[in-house]
């Protein structure tokens, strides 16, 4: 599989995720803010609450992947960006989808994360917390994009940030921190042409006519 190691590449690609995700999950109607990757120790990213960026055309809001997750599977990515794109709209559209001084996501925020196709899980005093589903995974898979292989290691995340730029959803890590990919990586033997699958699947590599084994 083709894999994203320079960091300007990485937020390229990021940028290009955020206005794909903007058309399809949101009708376009979210502004564009500016991606970052910086450092969150305990975090997998956030946005702003006021629009701290400004530019010619005028100011805008932050949207931060913690370097600590970038390299996580694709589909944490997209799941973390649309949770974050999900507060934005709604900061946007007046909706007010946590309590708490930010930290508690409610009912709202919930129903507008399943509208996108984020699964939903009731994660204690931080409300409700998201993971990606099979859906967004073939989604992710659909479109073909790199994986992203640099990331930062520091403290391992546990919580999300959203809009409000507090602490907000914990998000329990399983042992070494990172939850286990949803997807599996074929390779050929022969060529090391990869390819990735959310099931166990029987795949022959076009170029060496060589049955594709899964990799370690």
């Amino acid at each position: 599989m083709k894999q994203t190691t320079k960091m300007s590449r990485a937020v390229s690609q990021l940028e290009h995720i955020y206005n794909t995700l903007n058309a399809d999950f949101f009708e376009g109607g979210l502004p564009v803010p500016i991606i970052t990757v910086q450092s969150k120790p305990g975090t997998y990213g956030h946005c702003s609450v006021a629009k701290v960026w400004q530019r010619p055309d005028g100011s805008t809001y932050e949207l931060n992947i913690a370097a600590e997750v970038l390299n996580y599977a694709i589909e944490e990515t997209l799941d973390t960006m649309i949770h974050e794109m999900v507060h934005l709209y709604c900061r946007e559209n007046g909706i007010q989808d946590t309590s708490r001084g930010g930290k508690y996501h409610n009912g709202r925020f919930k129903a507008e994360a399943e509208r996108r196709g984020l699964t939903c899980f009731p994660c204690g005093q931080y409300g409700w917390n998201t993971r990606p589903g099979d859906n967004l995974i073939e989604y992710a898979l659909s479109k073909d994009w790199n994986e992203i292989r640099i990331g930062r290691c520091t403290m391992l995340p546990a919580i999300r940030i959203g809009a409000s730029g507090n602490a907000q959803i914990g998000a329990p890590t399983m042992g070494s921190g990172k939850r286990p990919s949803s997807t599996r990586k074929l390779v050929c033997p022969c060529c090391g042409q990869s390819v990735r699958a959310t099931k166990a699947v029987n795949i022959l590599c076009g170029d060496c006519m060589q049955q594709m084994v899964e990799a370690e």
